[in-house]
């Protein structure tokens, strides 16, 4: 099984990167968020991996760091999760952002992931529940509110990942404002970072 890999960055494509190990080049499938912290071609990087065998394939999937592997790997012990869908969700929402929507009971946030459907959704949320420690020692913020998701579905419209928006809607005021308004200051929120 190949665990690590730390080579040289040949290519890049929209979901994978080619790492050239003393003269092999290995097809690696990350997350869109890992693709966009890769610097250009040609410098050395340092993957952490999972070699997924089906019965036609082999494929190796890659995370940046053991927490975002390991949360790869969790994911793929849901039943009816694959390894692309498991990449989505770990391209969106880190370790923490999972945690606070499985904490909340918030299966619609995980529905907008690409490949996450409603059924799919709430076997994640009871599936990893004891396996992220979703616990007493979790701070857990208030559920979201019906203005607070199309905020986060603007956001997340413009480019921004859902814990980012998520973050950007705990950071407005409690008052009831126009869509508008909240987008606005939300963005003045990511502006200001």
């Amino acid at each position: 099984m190949i665990a690590t890999l730390e080579g040289r960055l040949v290519a890049k494509g929209d979901n994978y990167v080619i790492v050239d190990v003393s003269g092999v080049g290995f097809k690696v499938y990350v997350p869109s968020s890992l693709l966009d912290g890769l610097g250009p071609t040609g410098q050395e990087t340092s993957l952490y991996t999972h070699m997924h065998v089906r019965e036609n394939e082999i494929a190796l999937y890659g995370c940046s760091s053991p927490d975002e592997l390991s949360l790869f790997e969790l994911l793929l012990r849901v039943s009816g999760i694959g390894p692309k869908v498991a990449l989505n969700i770990v391209s969106i929402m880190s370790t923490d952002a999972l945690r606070e929507a499985i904490a909340r009971g918030d299966a619609a946030l995980l529905t907008r992931i690409p490949g996450v459907g409603k059924k799919t959704a709430e076997r994640v949320m009871l599936d990893l529940k004891d396996k992220l420690g979703v616990g007493l020692e979790f701070v857990s913020y208030p559920a979201l509110t019906h203005a607070d998701a199309e905020v986060i579905s603007a956001l997340t419209s413009l480019g921004y990942s859902i814990a980012e928006a998520q973050a950007a809607v705990r950071s407005l005021p409690p008052e009831d404002l126009p869509l508008e308004e909240r987008v606005r200051l939300a963005l003045q929120y990511f502006a200001a970072q």
